[in-house]
């Protein structure tokens, strides 16, 4: 199972704090195609969405 999953189970489970420890896991995932694309666009592209 990994990180994102068990946090989400406890995020289900209703523990206080968990979607404080999501946030950062998720924006590391999505961080690094994010840039990628963004070499691609026209220059002048300021954001993805």
């Amino acid at each position: 199972m990994t990180d994102v999953t068990c946090i989400l189970n406890t995020i289900e489970h209703g523990e206080a704090g968990a979607t404080n420890k999501l946030l950062p896991l998720v924006y590391e995932e999505l961080r690094l195609p994010a840039a990628q694309k963004m070499k691609q666009e026209s220059p002048g592209q300021t954001a993805l969405v």
